[in-house]
């Protein structure tokens, strides 16, 4: 029991550093030495010290003798930060209790072996569900080779989205936009559709210093990737999202009048950008965490491709009676057909509803 109490300290300093981290995993680190804390740290921002060395450096006695938690295992070896198993052999802690192996393939079980040739205890799956539920991308990228998806939708009671002449701001709240916010800061990159940009011209930008006043100095000064899925090249490179120097035009191998940075990507046999093979992509770019932010057709493509890991649906309290569908899928025959998708979370976010569902 207590080492669940420490663990779980780790967890609240780890999520510290949920919008900051990426591309590394949010990590946080406690160290205790007779009952009591003598440390504690967390990831702050990629290239800056790990957790581990964070707790070591904010330590306010010796720490030989004592036990760290950590959210994941530390690292093996020498990236731009040393080696935190390394670490914390050299200061002498003698035990170690970990959420969970990383599964990072300079790592998987070698940050484990390391301490255990050095005579140190280790505790290998201290919470595994809550180190995966902590960093999903990371698991994800290194595990399946593909990012963690999230899919944000935001409609009227009744389901549209937009009104039928296009008009679609704003449906939701301030207050539903600023989570949002939050979740565009979490992502590593935004993937939206061409028919948003022609249709919204939206800016797909983190610009919200409410997201987190605390380190808002961080995460605004960082541009997210946008990736525009624009299969045939109809977006103009003046509309807003490429005021984004980070911001791309993801078109076809083939295709005309691409932007001068565009990505060029394979194509489906129905001319669409192929999904799987996109999001692949990104997974080798270091991608961990996807927001996809678009209309109904690009929406209904991706759920269909079963690439959602997250469906993020905010519900405004109006009717719109006609308008823009939710999302498009194919029809089908049979009730037995349809997908269950399981209502992981419900909460309010001012006078709209946030509904958070996983693919059963």
């Amino acid at each position: 029991m207590t080492d669940q109490i420490f663990l779980a300290q780790a967890f609240r300093l780890a999520q510290q550093g949920r919008f900051t981290t990426d591309p590394n995993p949010r990590v946080g680190c406690v160290l205790v030495r007779d009952g009591r804390v003598i440390g504690e740290g967390f990831h702050q921002i990629a290239g800056g010290p790990h957790a581990e060395a964070e707790a070591l450096a904010n330590a306010t006695e010796s720490v030989v003798g004592a036990t760290a938690y950590v959210t994941l295992e530390p690292c093996s070896y020498h990236g731009r930060t040393p080696s935190c198993a390394d670490a914390l052999i050299k200061a002498g802690v003698t035990r170690v209790v970990a959420a969970a192996p990383d599964p990072h393939p300079r790592n998987r079980g070698a940050g484990f072996d390391l301490l255990e040739a050095a005579g140190i205890e280790v505790v290998r799956n201290g919470d595994q569900a809550g180190a995966k539920a902590l960093n999903p991308g990371h698991e994800k990228n290194h595990s399946e080779g593909r990012p963690y998806v999230r899919l944000k939708l935001a409609a009227t009671m009744d389901g549209f989205t937009g009104l039928p002449n296009g008009q679609s701001q704003w449906i939701t709240s301030p207050a539903a936009r600023l989570e949002v916010q939050r979740m565009r800061a979490q992502s590593s990159a935004i993937v939206t559709g061409a028919n948003t940009v022609i249709s919204d011209d939206p800016e797909l930008t983190v610009r919200d210093p409410r997201i987190d006043p605390k380190y808002s100095h961080l995460i605004l000064a960082r541009p997210k990737p946008v990736y525009v899925l624009d299969s045939q090249s109809r977006t103009m490179a003046t509309a807003k999202v490429y005021g984004n120097p980070l911001a791309r035009q993801v078109c076809g191998l083939e295709t005309l009048n691409a932007h001068p940075a565009a990505l060029k990507t394979k194509l489906n046999p129905d001319g669409q950008i192929d999904l799987p093979l996109f999001f692949e992509a990104l997974a080798a770019r270091g991608v961990l965490e996807v927001l996809v932010e678009c209309g109904p057709t690009l929406a209904g493509a991706v759920m269909q491709a079963n690439l959602v890991d997250e469906l993020v649906l905010f519900l405004a309290p109006k009717f719109m009676g006609v308008g823009k569908p939710l999302l498009q899928l194919p029809e089908l025959d049979k009730m037995s057909e349809l997908r269950a998708w399981s209502l992981f979370d419900t909460r309010r976010i001012g006078p709209d509803l946030k509904l958070v569902l996983k693919p059963d």
